[in-house]
């Protein structure tokens, strides 16, 4: 069984910002796999299903992004799943918005969720599905306020598409395994 969770912030008020791309993802992942998300419970929203022959348990944290790790940590006790079978969804400031990258271990490279999440398990050894969103153009505009600016026109439907193809890495990481999503992945 795979952990797989979407980083966000709950609300209304963040609901269509950059900083959610996670949970955009997760989202569109449940959607296309007939998987409910409505139980709560280990301060998360998710659901049980599977996504192709893999079972995988889809969730939303429900604490804000910098307590990312408290809500993950409950799931894989609870569920009895090893970091090695969890994947993390999230936004990523360096690369450009829409591309994809896939890292499997490593630091949080300024991501407050994924390092709440090391702080948490102790441990980095969990695959990352990274969706780009770009830097701010001005040299004026806070990283942290950026993230949290809700997407306009252009940026809302390209962003769009970039969930596309992260649902789509995501079913061939679990399918084929990270090396071959990152070869197909990787150069889009």
């Amino acid at each position: 069984m795979k952990l797989i969770v979407g980083l966000g912030n709950p609300g209304r008020t963040y609901r269509l910002t950059r900083h959610n791309m996670g949970f955009w993802l997760i989202e569109h992942l449940a959607k296309r796999h007939g998987i409910d998300l409505s139980r709560r419970g280990w301060k998360s929203a998710y659901g049980r299903g599977k996504i192709g022959n893999i079972e995988v348990i889809l969730a939303k944290p429900l604490t804000y992004m910098n307590l990312s790790g408290e809500a993950v940590r409950r799931l894989l006790l609870f569920f009895k799943i090893l970091p090695g079978n969890l994947i993390i969804l999230h936004d990523d400031l360096d690369l450009p918005p829409g591309k994809i990258r896939i890292r499997l271990r490593g630091g949080h490279g300024g991501h407050q969720g994924v390092k709440s999440i090391r702080d948490a398990l102790g441990d980095d050894q969990f695959i990352r599905v990274k969706i780009g969103i770009g830097r701010p153009a001005g040299l004026n505009t806070d990283p942290a306020d950026y993230v949290l600016q809700p997407l306009k026109g252009d940026e809302k439907k390209e962003l769009k598409e970039a969930v596309e193809r992260g649902a789509e890495t995501v079913e061939v990481l679990l399918a084929k395994g990270p090396e071959e999503a990152m070869e197909l992945f990787h150069r889009k």
